[in-house]
């Protein structure tokens, strides 16, 4: 798997709102995918803040992706389950999206997910999913 792969199959499986989140494959290993969400107007809340919802839809995507690098190929899947913590507000800088595979069998995965800042690094949101694979 490249970067430039990764970043293909944003355009290829992902519907038009979520390409429209601007997210850049920014760096992956073997369980591991990293996304970049920039910073958006369009996904700022009061006082500039990045939103939950876009939050969530950059770690769903990222998961995705993540499984995408650990078969080598895109799998037909569906989010079973995805609980989230929001530990700190994220404003002025771009979130960097990390998803990592715990576990892939034949009918269901299992990830982590950490949003932090790219400029401080600190965690902002942390994400546990369950997937079906089918």
């Amino acid at each position: 798997m490249t970067l430039d792969q990764l970043q293909a199959a944003l355009a290829e499986y992902f519907a038009p709102w979520v390409q429209a989140l601007g997210l850049k494959a920014e760096a992956f290993d073997a369980d591991s995918v990293t996304l970049r969400l920039p910073q958006d107007a369009q996904l700022a809340r009061t006082g500039g803040m990045l939103c939950g919802q876009a939050m969530m839809a950059a770690a769903d995507t990222a998961m995705v992706l993540a499984l995408v690098n650990q078969f080598g190929e895109f799998r037909p899947c569906t989010t079973v389950q995805m609980n989230s913590s929001f530990l700190r507000p994220l404003s002025g800088q771009d979130a960097l999206v990390q998803a990592r595979v715990v576990r892939a069998g034949k009918a269901l995965a299992f990830g982590e997910i950490d949003i932090r800042g790219a400029q401080d690094g600190k965690s902002v949101c942390r994400a546990s999913t369950t997937y079906a694979l089918l």
